[in-house]
C-alpha cells in the first residue's frame, strides 16, 4: 500500500465523518498531499479549529467499523442524479464528457473520485493521523470562486512517524523567519506601504549588503560584468519579449507617462539583451557573462503571500551568459560549480538538482527547434552527471518553461526541509525574438546560446531561507552585530568606550550597550537577540586589560585579550565559518 493512498482514503473518512456532523455540507475536492491530506467543504454555518478535535474524535469511530471502500462506475446521467445536491460535484461531472466516471463508497460517504483507495478502514493505522488546521481556500483556487473551508490533516503509516514529524513542525515554527526577522529587527511589512512589499531596517539592510557584496564579488571574480537595468520598461518591449502573451497573469497592469505605456519589469532578462543589441560582436568577444541585482515586480495573490518566501517585489542575483555552442558545456560546468560554491559558503551542504525538461507529448507548448531542445538537455544531463549527481537528480518532465529546460537546485536546511533556490536555464526565446547575433570565425552570423542563471534566486527568499536554517543565529561575518560589549557599571564606560573604538577600527560590527540596566539583562537581550560574541568589562578587566567573552551557544568562555579576540575573530570572518 503506498501511503497517498492511505492519505487519499483518509481524505474520505474526514469527509464522511463531516456528513454526519454537519448535514446540508457541500463537498468540493480531498486530495493526499505531501505528509497528509486535505477536503474542502461548504459548511452550512462557520466552523473553526475548536471543532477538529470532534471531526477527528468521529474519524477514528469510523475507521473501528472496517469501512469498505467500493469503486462503482456509472454513467453521467447516473452521476448527475446522484450529487445532484452537490454543485461543486456537479461541475466537476459536466467537465468528464466522453471519460469513465467512477465513484467510490465508503459507508454513508459516495464521492466522485478516480481512486485508488485502500480497501478496507482496518489498513489505517488508528493513531498515526491528525487534523491539523483549518483554512480558507477559493474553489479551484480562483478567486472568482466561492471560498469554501479546507480542513489539513497529516497522516503516517506510524505514530512515531507522526511524531517526529509534528516534532519538525514545532521547530518549523521556532524557526518563522517572520517572528525572527520582526525580533531582530531586521524587516517589516506595512499594509499602507503594500502587501508582499518588505521594507528593511537598518540591521536586515546591512545583512542585504553583506550578502549581495559577497555574491557580487564572487562573480566578479568569475569573469562577470556588472550590468544595472531600470525597474520598469515599455510596454513595447514585453510584448516583443513575449511576457505579455505568456506571462500575462504575472504582470502588473500598464500604466502611461505621456503618451507611452510602461510595466514595472518582471524579468531583467529582455533589457539585458537590449544592452547586446547595442552593438555587432564577435565571436572573440563570447562568452559574455553579465550580472546585476535587479529588483523585478512580480502579481502574486495575496493568499500565496508568505513573508519573504513570496513577495511582490524581489530582487534577483540576475545573470545572463551569452556564448557559442562550443562554449555551452564549459559554461553551464562554471555556472553549476560556483552555484554550489555560494550555496556551500553560506552553510547549506545538502542539494537535490532537479532537471527540468520537454513533454514531448505536448511539445505545442514549449518554443525552439527539437535540435536546440536535445542540444540543452543533453547538456544539462551532462552536467549533472560530471558533477557526481547521475543518480541524484530529479527529472520533471514538462517542468521546463516554454522558453528552455532548466536545472533547479533544491537545498536542505537545518531541520530536513527542502527549499528551491537557485535556478539555470536555457533562453531558445530571446535569442530568436531580438534576434541577436554574432559573427562567428566563418565570418557569417549565427544566434547564440544563451543562459539565465540566479544563484542565491530571489534575495528576500534566500534571507528568509537563511534565518530559518540558523534560526537566526547567523555566521560571524553575515551577523549585522558582532560584539556587544557591556560595561559593568558607569565607572566601566570609559575602558569599554576604549574597546569598542577598537573593535570598530579592526572592521568589527560592534555596538557599545551603556543602558541603565543590569549586566544579566543585557546578556539575556544579547542571547535573545543572537549576538555572536558579548564582551563584559569591569573592574577585574581593566585591572588586567582585558575582557571577558560570552560566545553564543557555549556562554562564558573566559578571559582574552583583545589582540587575541580580534585576531580570532578576523579569522573566523575570513574563513566565514
Amino acid at each position: 500500500m503506498k501511503i497517498e493512498t492511505l492519505r487519499h482514503s483518509l481524505s474520505h473518512i474526514m469527509a464522511a465523518a463531516v456528513q454526519e456532523l454537519y448535514p446540508g455540507t457541500k463537498f468540493g475536492i480531498g486530495p493526499a498531499i505531501e505528509d497528509g491530506f486535505y477536503y474542502d467543504f461548504e459548511f452550512p454555518k462557520t466552523i473553526g479549529p475548536d471543532e477538529l478535535p470532534k471531526i477527528e474524535k468521529r474519524m477514528r469511530e469510523l475507521i473501528r467499523q472496517n469501512i469498505v471502500f467500493k469503486k462503482k462506475n456509472v454513467t453521467k446521467k447516473e452521476a448527475l442524479t446522484l450529487f445532484k445536491n452537490q454543485p461543486y460535484k456537479i461541475e466537476l461531472i459536466n467537465e468528464l464528457e466522453g471519460k469513465e466516471i467512477t465513484i467510490y463508497e465508503s459507508g454513508s460517504f459516495v464521492d466522485l473520485c478516480a481512486g485508488p483507495h485502500i480497501k478496507s478502514s482496518k489498513e489505517i493505522p488508528i493513531d498515526a493521523f491528525k487534523l491539523i488546521s483549518i483554512a480558507g481556500a477559493y474553489w479551484r483556487g480562483s478567486e472568482k470562486n466561492q471560498m469554501l473551508t479546507r480542513i489539513y490533516g497529516i497522516a503516517f503509516e506510524t505514530k512515531k512517524e507522526m511524531e517526529g514529524y509534528l516534532k519538525n513542525k514545532e521547530e518549523a515554527e521556532k524557526r518563522d523567519h517572520r517572528i525572527i526577522g520582526q525580533k531582530l529587527e531586521l524587516f517589516t511589512f506595512d499594509d499602507e506601504v503594500g502587501q508582499g512589499l518588505p521594507l528593511w531596517m537598518p540591521k536586515g539592510a546591512l545583512l542585504r549588503k553583506l550578502i549581495i557584496d559577497f555574491a557580487i564579488d564572487t562573480y566578479l571574480e568569475n569573469g562577470y560584468e556588472l550590468v544595472s537595468t531600470p525597474h520598469m520598461a515599455s510596454g513595447k518591449l514585453w510584448s516583443h519579449s513575449g511576457h505579455v502573451d505568456f506571462y500575462k497573469e504575472n504582470l502588473y497592469d500598464e500604466f502611461g507617462i505621456e503618451e507611452e505605456m510602461y510595466r514595472l519589469k518582471p524579468m531583467n532578462c529582455p533589457l539585458h539583451v537590449a544592452i547586446y543589441k547595442t552593438k555587432p560582436h564577435s565571436y572573440k568577444e563570447l562568452p559574455l557573462r553579465w550580472t546585476e541585482m535587479g529588483t523585478v515586480y512580480r502579481y502574486e495573490r495575496s493568499g500565496t503571500l508568505h513573508g519573504l518566501t513570496r513577495v511582490r517585489g524581489f530582487t534577483q542575483d540576475d545573470a545572463h551568459i551569452i556564448c557559442t555552442p562550443e562554449q555551452l558545456h564549459q559554461e553551464l560546468v562554471k555556472a553549476f560549480k560556483l552555484t554550489l560554491y555560494i550555496l556551500k559558503t553560506f552553510g547549506f551542504k545538502d542539494f537535490e538538482p532537479n532537471l527540468s525538461t520537454r513533454d514531448l507529448k505536448n511539445k505545442g507548448k514549449f518554443i525552439g527547434s527539437d535540435k536546440d531542445w536535445k542540444i540543452a538537455e543533453t547538456e544539462l544531463k551532462n552536467v549533472l552527471i560530471e558533477n557526481g549527481y547521475g543518480d541524484k537528480y530529479v527529472e520533471d518532465v514538462g517542468g521546463a518553461v516554454f522558453y528552455g529546460p532548466k536545472i533547479d537546485i533544491k537545498i536542505k536546511d537545518a531541520i530536513g526541509r527542502k527549499w528551491q533556490l537557485s535556478t539555470i536555464q536555457f533562453d531558445f526565446n530571446l535569442p530568436s525574438r531580438f534576434q541577436m547575433s554574432y559573427i562567428d570565425i566563418d565570418g557569417k552570423e549565427h544566434t547564440p546560446f544563451m543562459i539565465h542563471r540566479a544563484l542565491l534566486g530571489s534575495l528576500e527568499r534566500f534571507i528568509g531561507v537563511l534565518l530559518e536554517h540558523y534560526a537566526g543565529a547567523l555566521p560571524v561575518w553575515l551577523s549585522p552585530v558582532q560584539v556587544w560589549v557591556l560595561p559593568i557599571s558607569t565607572k566601566h564606560e570609559k575602558y569599554a568606550q576604549k574597546i569598542t573604538k577598537e573593535l570598530k577600527e579592526s572592521g568589527i560590527r560592534v555596538d557599545l550597550k551603556n543602558e541603565n540596566e543590569t549586566v544579566g539583562k543585557k546578556i539575556r537581550n544579547g542571547e535573545m537577540q543572537k549576538i555572536p560574541y558579548i564582551l563584559v568589562v569591569g573592574d577585574k578587566e581593566m585591572k588586567s586589560k582585558t575582557v571577558s567573552v560570552r560566545q553564543r551557544n557555549k556562554g562564558d568562555i573566559g578571559e582574552s585579550s583583545l589582540p587575541s579576540l580580534i585576531k580570532k575573530l578576523k579569522l573566523e570572518i575570513e574563513k566565514k565559518k
